[in-house]
């Protein structure tokens, strides 16, 4: 396992080599969601049992644990999932290749340990054919070489998301990882209530969709890709979907619609190979915001700001 590196370029993510050790971190990264979710009273849109980038790999937040909490940490430079209590308990299970029942029972364990035994929904959320944790036998490919280098470009989109994120001073999400569908994501809000969500995402509850998708949205992020597109990429959606959005002009050149995901794309390895990579996004992110802000007849004067400044309030009119 190579060292971390302090870099401010964007590292290769070739789809072919990362999505077989991406399965894995997804499948692991629901069983510590899934923890949080079992644990933590209910946020609105989610928003509590979601991951964050941390200085090593993705934390959990702080979990309650009657009148102490835990967290649990996967720390990709030394490749292991770290349970910590606020007691100064400790337990360590190895991110390895092998079957998800292991590092299912061996969590668990580590969790019994320590005093915080969790009993969770042990089936995969949006993942089809789903098998639960502790029945899935099959061997897994991890490698932690291309998981250090995932975390890596997470580091590095998650300080672009922040300069996105605070140039809006309407409601908005934190940037933070879903770990249903892999994605780290961003989300504006109108303040207007949005039409029902029909719901329908494999493996989770309508409740859960519709709550989500309670008031209209713009939301961006960065996905792994799947088979219906089989490569890194950044996307952009609004719900509900203004009438003309998936033909509105946006930035820069390689950006797409897709039809199917009814969201537009940018290859993460164009973003990547660009001369200003931070650029790149932030206009894909401010174009895709503007057609779905102006077609959606959001309020623009009330919702936006200058970008935030370092040390500096905001002034007050």
């Amino acid at each position: 396992m190579k060292a971390a590196q302090t870099t401010t370029a964007l590292p290769a993510l070739p789809y072919a080599r990362l999505r077989p050790t991406a399965d894995t971190l997804q499948l692991w990264t629901q069983i510590a969601g899934k923890i949080t979710l079992a644990r933590t009273p209910w946020l609105n849109h989610s928003w509590h049992a979601t991951l964050r980038v941390s200085a090593r790999g993705l934390a959990t937040p702080l979990i309650p644990n009657g009148a102490s909490a835990l967290q649990l940490e996967f720390d990709l430079i030394d490749q292991q999932l770290i349970v910590r209590t606020t007691e100064g308990g400790e337990r360590r299970v190895p991110l390895e290749p092998g079957p998800v029942a292991d590092f299912y029972a061996l969590t668990m364990n580590a969790l019994e340990s320590l005093g915080a035994a969790t009993r969770i929904v042990a089936t995969p959320n949006e993942i089809a054919d789903a098998v639960p944790f502790p029945n899935d036998h099959a061997p897994r490919i991890y490698e932690p070489d291309i998981a250090q280098d995932l975390w890596r470009a997470l580091v590095h989109i998650q300080r672009v998301f922040g300069r996105f994120r605070c140039r809006f001073i309407g409601k908005s999400s934190p940037i933070h990882f879903f770990w249903g569908g892999a994605d780290l994501a961003v989300t504006r809000f109108s303040g207007r209530k949005a039409p029902r969500h029909p719901g329908g995402v494999p493996h989770l509850p309508d409740t859960v969709t519709r709550e989500a998708y309670s008031h209209e949205v713009y939301s961006a992020g960065f996905w792994l890709g799947d088979q219906r597109a089989p490569e890194p990429s950044f996307y952009s959606y609004a719900y509900p979907t203004p009438v003309g959005f998936s033909h509105a002009p946006v930035r820069p050149a390689g950006a797409r619609f897709d039809e199917g995901l009814g969201e537009f794309l940018l290859p993460y390895e164009l973003v990547r190979r660009a001369a200003d990579p931070d650029e790149i996004l932030l206009d894909f992110l401010e174009s895709t915001y503007e057609a779905a802000a102006n077609l959606g007849r959001w309020d623009r004067a009330a919702l936006e700001c200058e970008e935030g400044r370092l040390g500096r309030p905001r002034a007050v009119i």
